[in-house]
C-alpha cells in the first residue's frame, strides 16, 4: 500500500508518495507555487480557485508518472487559520484570508470574552484577528450574501470529496473549538456571531472519505483511496520532526516557523497547564500541540534575495560562514507582524546599527539570528509548561537549506541539545503517520542528526559550531 501525502501550504502545493511506513518514494513528487497576494495594508491571501487548479496539476503530474498506482489512502496537511466566505452554491466569494492576514479587527464595542483566561484554557486561543472569533464578522461586514464559510483545506475537499467535514485539527486552529469537548465553544461562536449552518460539520473519529465520480474519473488512482482527515500543518511537522512527547520540541522554518510540543490529551481528559503566552492545538482526537509561531522564517530569505544584492548557492554560504550565529546588523525580523497573542501589524520589522560597511549577507544574517531568539524566548515558556528541559530538532525546508540557519539555532537554544530532521517533506510525512494512526512511533521512524560543537574555526558558521551528522538517516 502506497500513501498519497499532500501539503497544502501557503507558498506551495506539494503532492508525494510514500510507502506504508511513511517513507518518500524516489521521484515521486509533485510541487506548484501559488501566489501570496501580500499588500501593504495588512492583506495576505490566495486566490480559492486557482489553488485547486495547482492541486489538479499536481495529481496529474503524478497520475501520467504512474505514481499513484498503488495508493490506498491519502493524507492531508494544511495550513491552519485560514478562511474563505462561501455562497450558497459552495463557490468562494472573495479571497482566502490566512494566517499572514493582519487585517481584521473586531467589531465596534465588542467586549470579548467574559474571562480571558478561561477562554483561552480552553479553546487554547485569543479573542485575535488570527482566529474565526474576529474574522468571521470581519468578512461578514465586508462580503454581501455569504451563506457559510469554511478553511481553504474544507474548499478544495469539498470540491473533489463526497463529504468534507472539518478535522478536530483544523477546527482547533480556528479558534472556535473546545479542546477538551472536541465540539464548537459557545463563548467562542457567540464573539463570531455564528448563525446556524455557518460552519462545516466535525469530523468523527477515523473519518474517511472519497473523490466524487467525476474527479475518479479523472484520476482513477484514486478512485477507491480513502481521504483522511487533514492535519493542521504545524501539528504535521512535529509528528514528522518524531516530536511527540513532552521530551522533545519541534523547531520549524518553512515560510514561516514556530516552536511546538506534543503532548497526549485525549477527548474528555483534563488538558495539560497552558502558559498564557502559548496557543494550543489540536493534532487529532488524541494528542495535542502547544507552542509560539512567527510570521517571518523563510520568507525573509525571499525578501532577502529580492530586495539585497545577495551571493547566491554556495556563495551565500561561503558569506554567511564569516558572520557569527550570533552576528549581523541588529534586526526585528516582524516584516510580517506577530502572530498571536501578538498585536505587531505588518511592517513593523526593523534594521539597527547599520553603517556604510554593512552587506546584504550581514541584514541577512541579522534576521536570522533574530528569530533565534525569539524561538529561544518561547522555548522557555513552553518548557515551564512541562517542568524539564527539552530536546530541541530542527525542521522544514528553510532551515535544512542553510547550515548557518542550523548553526545560529544551535547557538540560541544552547545548552539543549539540538538536532536536525534532515527531510524538507516533514508535513506531508508527519499527516500520513497520523493518518496512519501511528504516532507514537514517529520518534522511532524520524530520522534526526545532531547539531554538535566543533572547536574548529573553519566550521560553516565561522565561529567554532558546525552542523554535522553522527547518526543515519532512517530514510
Amino acid at each position: 500500500m502506497d500513501i498519497l501525502a499532500l501539503d497544502l501550504g501557503t507558498s506551495s502545493v506539494r503532492g508525494l508518495v510514500l510507502d506504508a511506513d511513511a517513507e518518500p518514494l524516489p521521484g515521486a513528487l509533485a510541487r506548484r507555487k501559488v501566489h501570496l497576494a501580500v499588500t501593504d495594508d495588512g492583506a495576505g491571501t490566495l486566490d480559492a480557485a486557482g489553488y485547486l487548479a495547482c492541486l489538479a496539476e499536481c495529481l496529474d503530474d503524478l497520475a501520467a508518472a504512474g505514481h499513484l498506482r498503488d495508493v490506498a489512502l491519502v493524507a492531508i496537511s494544511a495550513q491552519w487559520h485560514s478562511v474563505v466566505p462561501l455562497d450558497r452554491a459552495g463557490d468562494p466569494l472573495g479571497p482566502v484570508l490566512t494566517w499572514l492576514d493582519t487585517r481584521p479587527t473586531p467589531p465596534s464595542g465588542a467586549a470579548g470574552p467574559a474571562d480571558p483566561d478561561e477562554f483561552h484554557r480552553r479553546t487554547g486561543t485569543w479573542w485575535h484577528r488570527c482566529y474565526w472569533s474576529v474574522r468571521l464578522p470581519w468578512l461578514r461586514d465586508r462580503v454581501a450574501g455569504v451563506a457559510r464559510f469554511a478553511g481553504l483545506v474544507e474548499y478544495v475537499l469539498g470540491q473533489l470529496l463526497d463529504t468534507a467535514p472539518m478535522s478536530v485539527s483544523m477546527a482547533s486552529g480556528t479558534g472556535l473549538l473546545d479542546l477538551r469537548t472536541l465540539d464548537w465553544d459557545a463563548e467562542a461562536l457567540a464573539l463570531a456571531g455564528v448563525r446556524p449552518g455557518e460552519l462545516p460539520e466535525l469530523a468523527p473519529t477515523r473519518w474517511r472519505g472519497t473523490l466524487r465520480p467525476e474527479h475518479a474519473r479523472r484520476w482513477p488512482q484514486l478512485a477507491t483511496a480513502a481521504w483522511a482527515a487533514p492535519v493542521g500543518d504545524g501539528a504535521a511537522s512535529n509528528v514528522g520532526s518524531g516530536c511527540v512527547d513532552p521530551r522533545r520540541a519541534a523547531v520549524t522554518v518553512g515560510t514561516s516557523a514556530a516552536v511546538r510540543l506534543v503532548q497526549r490529551a485525549p477527548a474528555g481528559v483534563d488538558l495539560p497547564p497552558l502558559p498564557e503566552r502559548l496557543w494550543r492545538y489540536r493534532v487529532d482526537h488524541e494528542y495535542v500541540v502547544t507552542g509560539a509561531a512567527y510570521s517571518c522564517g523563510g520568507n525573509l530569505f525571499a525578501w532577502a534575495h529580492r530586495t539585497l544584492r545577495l551571493p547566491e548557492g554556495a556563495d551565500l554560504d561561503a558569506a554567511l560562514a564569516r558572520v557569527p550565529p550570533d552576528g549581523g546588523v541588529g534586526a526585528n525580523p516582524r516584516l510580517g507582524g506577530d502572530r498571536p497573542p501578538g498585536l505587531a501589524p505588518a511592517g513593523s520589522g526593523e534594521l539597527r546599527g547599520l553603517s556604510f560597511s554593512s552587506t546584504g549577507v550581514e541584514i541577512l544574517a541579522g534576521l536570522m539570528t533574530g528569530l533565534c531568539r525569539m524561538v529561544a524566548d518561547d522555548l522557555v515558556v513552553l518548557e515551564s509548561g512541562v517542568d524539564a528541559p527539552v530536546e530541541v530538532v530542527l525542521g522544514g525546508g528553510a532551515v535544512t537549506a542553510s547550515p548557518w540557519w542550523r548553526a545560529a539555532f544551535a547557538g540560541a537554544l544552547a545548552p539543549r541539545p539540538v538536532r536536525h530532521r534532515d527531510e524538507p517533506e516533514i508535513g506531508a510525512i508527519g499527516a500520513a503517520l497520523v493518518a496512519l494512526g501511528r504516532i507514537a512511533q514517529a520518534d522511532e521512524l524520524a530520522g534526526t542528526n545532531r547539531t554538535e560543537e566543533d572547536p574548529s574555526p573553519t566550521s560553516p558558521a565561522g565561529s567554532g559550531r558546525s552542523v554535522r551528522p553522527d547518526a543515519p538517516s532512517a530514510r
